[in-house]
């Protein structure tokens, strides 16, 4: 089997930041498709996030991405890493790092200032419904704006 491409990234000197993962066309209807990689930890050098605020920011950005006005309509998926040390946004058209980080922003920016019930957290609604954490999701989020706010271009782009 062909190695994937995420996996051809190399993990040992990778930074947190926002990367273009890859785009790709979908075969059906030839339409561009752009994987981010928002990864949030420096992968086996730092800590992993818990499933727990893993699962919060999970619900919390695809609400956020899925209700803003200008990407609702180009966004196809966000969702967690299965290592933990970040999070997918996939959305349609060729779209480059610095495009997207507005968004990006706005949806962390939306987790640190979040109050009340999660979305989709009751138990019709998620399948572990439970494994939530707000306060450990916020204090991600605010570490990670850090690296957003005043990004340089090596946060940017695979091995600049």
């Amino acid at each position: 089997m062909d190695k994937i491409a995420s996996f051809t990234v190399d993990h040992l000197t990778l930074e947190p930041g926002l990367y273009v993962s890859r785009v790709d066309r979908d075969p059906a209807t030839g339409a561009a498709v752009t994987t981010f990689d928002i990864r949030v930890t420096a992968p086996n050098r730092e800590p992993v996030m818990n499933t727990a605020e893993v699962h919060t920011i999970e619900h919390l950005g695809a609400t956020y991405v899925r209700n803003d006005a200008a990407w609702a309509s180009r966004v196809v998926y966000f969702g967690p890493m299965g290592c933990r040390t970040g999070f997918y946004l996939v959305v349609f058209g060729e779209v480059g790092s610095r495009e997207v980080l507005p968004l990006v922003q706005g949806l962390f920016r939306f987790v640190t200032g979040f109050e009340g019930e999660i979305p989709g957290a009751r138990p019709e609604e998620c399948g572990n419904y439970l494994d939530q954490n707000l306060a450990a999701a916020q204090w991600w989020a605010r570490r990670y704006l850090g690296v957003l706010d005043g990004i340089d271009e090596a946060h940017l782009a695979y091995g600049v």
